[in-house]
């Protein structure tokens, strides 16, 4: 596979935060790779040092995109060289109508035909928003809202799309229609690195996952691997090993006998 995007020994600061600490990471293409974390390892951290959003550049490492150096352009270059980013919680534009938060997703284009083309894919996607079209942003749903957002992303045509946190504030049935969607993204050729802190989903739709604490990497390896690891069944995904069910038991059965 090709190298997309690598990530080499980064560091960098947020908010007077040593928020990443030497972080390697390889995005190939045509892959769904997941950071997993809880809150505050960094998970966003990485996104937003990517796309040239902090104040302050990595103070250490280098990232490059198809190639090219990207650390410390700005962020319409680096959407203009093919990435795109759905924030953490949407940020979609309330006042203008849904129909023109898609438009801003294409602003760098002027392939009218093109755009007209994607238009009617995204609404393939995601029917509501064409139900939805004439509607201002601010009174749609936050699920709708979370599908307008990536709508938007994909308005740019991008060759990786970044999503911070897709399944944050959405019911179980919404997250499940968001990830296959994401997956389907994925199958049309769209490479997608993607941070979730619900580990199931993200391991579940993706080929590569990491593990970030405290603005390190701990723990790499194929998603379906690590689907499989009793940490992070444990840890994070809220599956009790066996040694530690055995324990609760015990415990069930000592207290039970008081």
């Amino acid at each position: 596979m090709t190298a997309l995007l690598e990530i080499k020994n980064i560091e960098t600061f947020y908010r007077l935060i040593y928020a990443l600490r030497g972080v390697s990471l390889t995005v190939e293409e045509g892959t769904i790779t997941a950071i997993l974390g809880n809150n505050g390892a960094g998970k966003s951290t990485i996104l937003k040092t990517v796309m040239g959003l902090l104040d302050d550049q990595p103070d250490k490492g280098t990232i490059e995109f198809m190639g090219k150096r990207i650390d410390g352009k700005d962020p319409e270059v680096i959407v203009r060289m093919g990435i795109s980013y759905v924030p953490e919680g949407r940020e979609v534009f309330e006042e203008l109508s849904v129909r023109e938060n898609l438009l801003m997703g294409a602003y760098i284009r002027r392939d009218r035909d093109g755009i007209r083309k994607d238009f009617e894919k995204i609404y393939s996607y995601f029917p509501v928003l064409k139900e939805r079209s004439d509607q201002w942003a601010g009174t749609l749903s936050g699920g709708e809202q979370q599908m307008l957002a990536i709508g938007r992303a994909l308005m740019n045509r991008p060759k990786l799309l970044f999503l911070d946190e897709p399944s944050l504030g959405l019911s179980p049935l919404l997250v499940k229609a968001i990830f296959n969607i994401i997956s389907k993204i994925n199958e049309e050729g769209v490479t997608i690195l993607l941070v979730e802190q619900n580990a199931r989903m993200a391991l579940n739709i993706s080929h590569v996952g990491l593990i970030l604490e405290n603005g390190r990497f701990v723990m790499k390896g194929k998603s379906e691997d690590l689907m499989r690891d009793r940490d992070v069944q444990e840890f994070y995904m809220g599956v009790r090993s066996e040694e530690s069910a055995k324990g609760y038991q015990r415990w069930k059965r000592k207290k039970r006998w008081r």
